[in-house]
This record gives structure tokens, sequence and C-alpha cells, in this order.
């Protein structure tokens, strides 16, 4: 698959207020003291199983709020959600693995160098979600300089998550992301609401990649 027109917008939070949402099998990883809660909307792009062409793969808008944490395997991200428009891919991975994936009506459109971005929930019986932004870049994409912030928050290649009845390891494999900074304009989060949180206080510390291509295995249960 490809992450298309990705942005990273990631808030400083209490480490104790992260630990109290996450399984035992995981621990809040931090940088500078702080934990994070970075909301994420991008364009899922050309998904398909591996040795498939790019042209059988659907494509479709995607928004997540994740956290970072350490696991039996290193650092990693933890998903608290992730609301989609493909009802098939949605069907199938919370069927399989019982990952947090909710139906949703997205509007995504680029005018210039702005990604526009709608999403509202409409999975049924659960609590609705809805987010409106816009996010810019600025400059050249560039890799992430090492021990930065930006390096912390995007060079993962591991997630978890709390499947059926256990925790769930997935791997990723990409090239190092090249980023850009960006601005965010917000006009509708409910992510932090739905999800346990008090909105954060603070500006979140934000990015924009144009996207990398990636090859994602199967969870497995840790």
């Amino acid at each position: 698959m490809d992450w298309r027109d990705v942005c990273v917008a990631s808030y400083a939070v209490d480490p104790d207020v992260v630990a109290a949402t996450l399984p035992e099998d995981v621990t809040v990883d931090t940088h500078g003291g702080d934990a994070y809660l970075s909301v994420v909307p991008f364009v899922m792009g050309d998904v398909r199983p591996y040795g498939f062409p790019r042209f059988v793969g659907p494509t479709f808008g995607e928004l997540n709020l994740r956290t970072y944490v350490t696991g039996d395997a290193g650092p990693g991200i933890y998903f608290y959600n992730l609301d989609a428009t493909d009802r098939l891919g949605v069907a199938i991975a919370r069927a399989t693995y019982r990952l947090p994936y909710y139906d949703a009506s997205q509007r995504i459109v680029r005018r210039g160098e702005t990604v526009e971005f709608e999403s509202e929930r409409t999975h049924a019986g659960v609590p609705p979600c809805e987010f409106d932004a816009d996010y810019t870049p600025r400059g050249d994409p560039e890799p992430a300089e090492p021990g930065s912030l930006t390096e912390f928050l995007l060079e993962r290649y591991r997630f978890y998550v709390e499947g059926r009845d256990t925790l769930l390891r997935g791997e990723i494999e990409h090239d190092p992301w090249r980023v850009q900074e960006a601005t965010y304009d917000v006009r509708e989060n409910d992510l932090f609401a739905v999800n346990g949180f008090d909105d954060p206080a603070g500006d979140p510390h934000v990015v924009y990649s144009p996207g990398v291509e990636v090859a994602a295995h199967a969870p497995k249960r840790v």
C-alpha cells in the first residue's frame, strides 16, 4: 500500500494519562518526559495483497488516534481507533482481528498544497466522531533529524493493538520518512473525547509527509 498526504499532529500529555488506557503488555514510551497522542489523517493508496498489481487495490481515507509504546519486540505505535471509508476492509479487520476500525464518510480535497480532510463516523452502535481540518506543508521533504521528536514519532516499524482477548503486534516495512513542517487548522476534532481523553493543552507538533510505500504483515498474538 501507499500512505499518502500524511499529517501527524502530536500533543504532549502526562504519561500517567496514557498509561491508564494501555493493556498490561505494553508501557508508555516518552520523549523528554512527555507521552504523546497523535491525530493522523491520510490516504491509504492501492491497498492489495503482496504480489498483486496496484490497479486491483482500493484507495480510501483513514483517520486515527495513536500513542507511542514499548512492548515485547521494542518501540511501536498503539492505536485507539482507525476510521476509514473502505467498508469491506473495515469489516474484515474487525471480524478477523477485532481491530478498532470504524466505518466513516470522508471528504478529502487538495487545493494547491493544502489538504482539506473531513471525516464523519457512520459505524452503527458506537459513539459518533467528527473531524474537520486543513493541513499545508512548508519547505522541502527531508529525513527526520536523529534524536528529534519527529524521529521519535514517525520512525516506528510495528504497531500494537488490542485484539480478540489478547494484544496483537504487527510489523511494517518502508523507507525512512521524509517530512516537512506544516500548518494545521482544526475546526472540529472529536477523537480525544470518544477515546476518553480531555482535549490536550498546548499546540501540537505538526509534520507532513507526501508519503511512503508500505508492506504490512498480518498482526500476531503477543
